[in-house]
């Protein structure tokens, strides 16, 4: 557990920071917290790399619990129009974060052999695009009012031009294209610091 401790504080650290930020608006259609929760790809890409798939997935399994306890947190908070966290955005979050991460895992597991970055560039594409679909559409979509009936989503379900340029969307869908186009963004970056801290930590793996 020792060895993977830098990623598992890594991961936590990622984890809190994007819930708190996701609070604060970037421009019209983010959060700063689209910005930040990526690079929990990024620790997981490296800590497959570096320590294996079972070492990954428990630094995962990590932050799975630091993000229920965010959200537990969450739902405890008072806003100016509810709760900061309701249940369906609660659900949301810890699914995709679980199905995204572990579907990552394997996938650069199985591109483990290929050139060095197919595997983090693929997983983190995949992983990301199933995250943000997963999460918009559990949190936000009209269609699943009944897990949460209670929680009034009709704001995100008002149609308007998709990022204000489109065809007519439900906002929704704006914010999860503008969140999954961030992602795709920053899974190109992350190659970077991918390749930098694999060779740090592991030399014979660059």
């Amino acid at each position: 557990m020792t060895r993977i401790l830098p990623g598992v504080i890594a991961m936590a650290a990622v984890v809190v920071a994007s819930n708190i930020l996701v609070q604060f608006l970037f421009g019209q259609w983010l959060t700063w917290g689209a910005f930040t929760y990526p690079i929990a790809f990024l620790v997981t890409d490296v800590m497959n790399r570096v320590y294996g798939v079972s070492a990954a997935r428990r630094v995962v399994l990590t932050g799975f619990a630091v993000g229920v306890a965010c959200s537990l947190i969450g739902t405890q908070i008072m806003g100016e129009f509810g709760p900061l966290v309701t249940l369906r955005i609660a659900v949301g979050s810890g699914l995709a974060f679980l199905m995204a991460q572990l579907l990552d895992i394997a996938i650069f597991d199985r591109l483990r052999a290929a050139a060095w970055w197919r595997a983090p560039l693929a997983s983190t594409l995949i992983g990301s695009s199933l995250d943000t679909l997963v999460f918009f559409t559990v949190a936000f979509s009209s269609a699943l009012v009944f897990l949460e009936p209670g929680n009034d989503v009709s704001w995100a379900n008002e149609v308007l031009p998709l990022l204000g340029l489109g065809p007519a969307a439900p906002l929704w869908v704006s914010l999860a294209l503008a969140d999954w186009m961030v992602k795709l963004t920053l899974a190109l970056v992350a190659l970077v610091p991918f390749r930098v801290v694999v060779r740090k930590l592991s030399p014979n793996l660059a």
